[in-house]
């Protein structure tokens, strides 16, 4: 679960947008003292004012914003929450993602406004950490998102500005749209009854967690094929979960293309790689000394969850794995007519001799059979040795799965957080696209048959 931080008192402006209760003459004097001191302390001893700062002291604590009627107040308080609150100039709140333990900056931050209703609020960030749809937004406490603009920007921004509705208590805003463990529990808890879907206990995380995996498809008898899923390497890069999400359902679904996959494919997942991440409101990208998706290589792992893989995967495939598909977001905003922009959907090569021949093949695939609204263009593909994709050591998933016995692909798929090229990513655009890919998987491991 996220902690809100707050920046120290001297670093504040005041919270104040009326405090009627206090009496209106120490409200303007204070907010004339403080405005040309800018210290809280000095404040504190002055006797004049020294009840009412005390107040103002113990608002700042509490992060709220106070009105004549009701207290508005900012918190990440719920899993998955990111959020340092810098402080609040009349309408403009000032706010900052936290980093916590991540190298350098990123981008990720979710965060809570309550008791704002009828109110209009800027929220303005210390860089540009929004997405070219706006933040994502709910209402209803997470149960389902919007993203804010309905048209996509040419650029992102460093700040929005948000009217909340008379009825609107409470509201949500996040970079994107997130998946956290609860919406896990709700996938398991649907095929809980059914023989061919199971979830297993993977590892326990650093924290105390039980990091879950599940096998579902032909997992009662031998399989013809194995595929291997991965996501949340990285904790922040929630669409993924989306994608894979739609993925699941397709395999399970009651129709011909789910019974053929059920009946020839087993496939093991582990959704929530960085788990306590994905909970606790982390970046995951970059973190120190470094992360889940820099784990694979040199040997020991740090991470239980890395090592639980190693570990498993080689006794389980049997040399019938055919694919390994890490699924990630890339940067939050760039490119879409470039290979491996990040406004694009792309799948990412490795160094070993053929693999992209392989991985075109199916991207190929997955062209013909797109229907859902996300755009796949296989010419942005980013070939090993180009752009960021240099690096040497196989210090990452899908470079240590490329070598499991059988394998043809190992590869990270990266799905963009909000844009492509021009169509919005949405929660059902997302699962489309999950769809998409186990219509792809389906027929390129029938023409794989068919060539042996």
């Amino acid at each position: 679960m996220g902690r809100a931080k707050r920046a120290p008192p001297n670093e504040s402006t005041t919270l104040l947008v009326g405090l009627a209760s206090l009496g209106p003459p120490y409200v303007t004097d204070i907010l004339v003292w403080y405005n040309m001191n800018n210290n809280y302390r000095q404040l504190l001893m002055q006797p004049k004012y020294a009840f009412t700062a005390l107040v103002f002291t113990i608002l700042l604590g509490n992060a709220a914003l106070t009105t004549a009627e009701t207290p508005i107040r900012i918190d990440c308080e719920f899993p998955g929450g990111n959020i340092i609150l810098e402080r609040i100039e009349n309408s403009t709140v000032f706010v900052r993602p936290d980093l916590r333990d991540t190298k350098g900056n990123w981008f990720y931050w979710s965060f809570r406004v309550r008791g704002a209703e009828g109110g209009e609020l800027t929220f303005r960030f210390n860089r540009n950490v929004i997405g070219v749809r706006g933040p994502a937004v709910s209402c209803n406490e997470g149960k389902s998102w919007r993203w804010l603009y309905g048209k996509a920007l040419k650029s992102p921004q460093n700040s929005f500005t948000y009217k909340f509705g008379p009825d609107e208590k409470s509201v949500r805003f996040c970079v994107a749209m997130p998946y956290q463990k609860g919406n896990l529990g709700a996938l398991f808890k649907k095929y809980s009854a059914r023989n061919d879907f199971v979830v297993e206990h993977h590892a326990t995380s650093r924290k105390g967690r039980d990091v879950p995996r599940f096998r579902f498809g032909s997992i009662r008898s031998e399989p013809k094929y194995r595929i291997l899923l991965t996501c949340r390497h990285h904790a922040c890069e929630m669409m993924a979960s989306w994608t894979l999400e739609g993925l699941v359902d397709t395999v399970m679904a009651n129709d011909s293309r789910g019974e053929w996959l059920r009946e020839n494919v087993e496939f093991l997942c582990i959704p929530m790689v960085d788990l306590d991440g994905v909970e606790d409101g982390d970046q995951g990208k970059n973190r120190k000394p470094h992360d889940h998706n820099r784990d694979y290589y040199p040997e020991p792992p740090i991470y239980p969850e890395v090592a639980a893989i190693k570990q498993f995967v080689p006794k389980w495939s049997k040399g019938r794995l055919r694919m390994a598909l890490d699924l990630h977001c890339p940067f939050l905003y760039g490119k879409s007519n470039v290979k491996g922009g990040n406004q694009s959907l792309f799948f990412v090569g490795n160094p070993k001799e053929d693999s992209f021949e392989k991985l075109m093949s199916f991207s190929k695939i997955l062209e013909e059979v797109l229907k859902g609204p996300i755009k796949y263009d296989s010419r942005r593909n980013l070939p090993w040795g180009e752009s960021w994709n240099t690096l040497k050591e196989p210090r990452m998933f899908a470079r240590w799965a490329d070598n499991l016995p059988g394998i043809s692909i190992a590869t990270v798929l990266e799905i963009p957080y909000a844009d492509i090229s021009g169509e919005p990513v949405t929660i059902e655009s997302a699962r489309a696209l999950g769809a998409d890919l186990a219509a792809a998987i389906e027929r390129w491991l029938k023409r794989q048959a068919e060539n042996q």
